[in-house]
């Protein structure tokens, strides 16, 4: 996909990077991402997705701009509050980069409609704030065989992994699902929500950077995706850590019990 001449301008930091290039600027330009919830995780992500040059983002979010979103959702300012979150982030977008095409789903994401929403996508980025909805966009990624980026906050901490368990892995073995990882939410009301907790704003901004990254990552096809990884954050200590984990035959997606059944 050819850029034209204020493209090669706007994207020349990329260019310059031999591992981008034409090639990739040109798969950034192609690629068309589902952005799962516009608040604090989906600010920076959609931001940076749209610097970049993501040629379709589609955006999924039922909410509305409130005051106390905006200490850390800064894809929305004073001005949007009582709006619809896809409609204020649509207008950011379209501030930042005209290039970019933005399709709005001004819904919620749920079993009945998760297919047909992710299957007119390439790529889904999950930021939601719930647990029913992590599961949804998780469960229907691998059923349409759609690779996902998944991240969660919590007070001062944020989780981030890439689900690709519709491919198979260097060891023969499938690719973990996200219920590999997380076999099943937990209880109701065991986890404070957060307007109960709290969540340091500019986490917010790191863990959405973070998903931005491994998004490009992947539709420019360079480094190793986290994979049967999972990147932890500690804002309090600054500490970043990795922890392994593998396909479980026992989750009911690509088990052996689904395999069989």
């Amino acid at each position: 996909m050819a850029l034209a001449p204020d493209e090669i301008e706007r994207y020349a930091r990329h260019l310059v990077l031999a591992e981008v290039g034409g090639p990739g600027q040109a798969r950034i330009k192609a690629a068309r991402i589902l952005v799962v919830g516009a608040g604090g995780l989906g600010a920076p992500l959609i931001q940076y997705l749209a610097a970049a040059g993501i040629g379709t983002i589609g955006l999924v979010d039922d909410d509305t701009v409130s005051l106390s979103n905006l200490q850390r959702q800064v894809i929305h300012g004073t001005p949007d509050l009582g709006r619809p979150k896809v409609e204020s982030a649509a207008d950011a977008v379209a501030r930042l980069n005209p290039h970019v095409t933005v399709v709005r789903h001004p819904f919620r994401i749920e079993p009945d409609n998760a297919a047909d929403l992710i299957a007119g996508y390439d790529l889904v980025a999950d930021g939601s704030d719930n647990f029913a909805t992590r599961y949804t966009v998780s469960d229907a990624c691998f059923h349409a065989r759609r690779p996902l980026v998944t991240a969660a906050l919590g007070r001062f901490d944020g989780t981030l992994t890439t689900i690709r368990a519709h491919e198979t892995g260097s060891d023969g073995l499938p690719n973990p699902t996200y219920r590999c990882l997380f076999p099943n939410p937990p209880p109701p009301g065991s986890v404070p929500a957060c307007a109960e907790a709290g969540v340091l704003g500019a986490l917010a901004g790191v863990m959405g950077s973070l998903m931005a990254m491994e998004v490009l990552r992947a539709v420019a096809g360079f480094g190793e995706p986290l994979v049967g990884r999972l990147l932890m954050v500690d804002a309090r200590s600054m500490r970043f850590e990795t922890l392994s984990y593998g396909w479980d035959p026992e989750n009911p997606l690509s088990g052996t019990a689904a395999s069989a059944a």
